[in-house]
């Protein structure tokens, strides 16, 4: 499924040339959906995938498309590249980031499996190549001949990169998916009691080694650093409830980033996304974007 959000324009407004809808753009929309999940997955930014696209649609403009043979693996391609030179260009960028760093949360009505909120914050991890070798292969599933051609290794060079990958996310794959219905269950409970400020309620929902996570971006007050373990998580939890004025408005429960959450209104008129990890019915994680700047699509989706 596309993520939701900003919507790239599908065949407009560039579409018609002449009069005549033209075949270079019609090859390109239609693997725009594929180009986007994967410049989404390797920025963890929906805006910067959107750019990239545009980018990338810039170029295949200007190619000779009668030397392409394929063009979805030329396309997958050229977005690759864009996407390692731009996290090259980025990292100084994300270690001057204020507090805890989240990918803009994607807000969809179903669970996507492929790579859940946890596994993209492990990506954060690993190297430009080391995300795209194990982006293409292990959830694009793409050969290691055609991710070399992407990223220019030769393919022993990008099964390690991959191997080298799996090994530094294992750990963030669920382990034992929480079934649709209950994890809705879980976060609605969890939604209620949130805000409401029922510090009980939610003590119960949360698993003795949660981590709780908050990006406000230097934008809007958030926990400075990531919160561990259940005592921590319900200072801080209490301590938010004695700051705020006013209780949020539920606006949407949803998935966020595969994971069972809800969309609320703040007090002061601004949008938050929660998403939970649930484990063994107990709330493992908690992942809250507050910046305004990673949010924009999200409120655009509401109305």
């Amino acid at each position: 499924m596309e993520p939701l959000g900003r919507r790239l324009p599908s065949l407009q407004p560039y579409a018609w040339l002449g009069g005549v809808i033209d075949d270079g753009v019609i090859s390109f929309d239609a693997q725009r959906s594929t180009l986007l999940r994967v410049a989404y997955r390797m920025l963890g930014s929906m805006a910067d995938a959107e750019d990239m696209l545009q980018e990338a649609f810039i170029r295949w403009a200007g190619t000779d498309r009668k030397a392409v043979r394929v063009p979805a693996a030329f396309l997958r391609r050229m977005v690759t590249r864009l996407c390692i030179d731009h996290l090259k260009s980025a990292r100084v960028r994300r270690e001057n980031y204020v507090g805890p760093w989240l990918p803009e949360p994607i807000v969809e009505a179903e669970p996507v499996e492929d790579v859940t909120l946890p596994l993209m914050l492990a990506l954060e991890r690993l190297s430009p190549l080391e995300r795209a070798a194990f982006l293409l292969h292990d959830v694009f599933g793409e050969s290691f001949d055609a991710i070399g051609r992407s990223i220019g290794r030769d393919a022993a060079a990008c099964r390690q990169l991959a191997a080298r990958a799996r090994e530094h996310v294992r750990g963030e794959r669920t382990r034992f998916p929480v079934e649709r219905d209950h994890g809705l269950a879980i976060a609605e409970a969890f939604s209620e009691a949130s805000r409401a400020g029922d510090s009980a309620k939610l003590g119960l929902l949360l698993a003795d080694d949660v981590r709780f996570h908050a990006d406000g971006g230097g934008k809007r007050p958030a926990a400075s650093r990531i919160l561990d373990g259940a005592v921590e998580v319900m200072r801080g939890l209490s301590a938010i409830f004695r700051l705020r004025r006013g209780n949020p408005e539920l606006v949407m429960q949803a998935f966020v980033n595969g994971l069972p959450g809800f969309v609320t209104r703040e007090a002061d008129g601004m949008l938050q996304t929660t998403a939970l990890l649930i484990e063994n019915d107990r709330v493992k994680a908690i992942y809250v974007m507050r910046n305004p700047d990673k949010l924009g699509h999200v409120e655009r989706l509401i109305h």
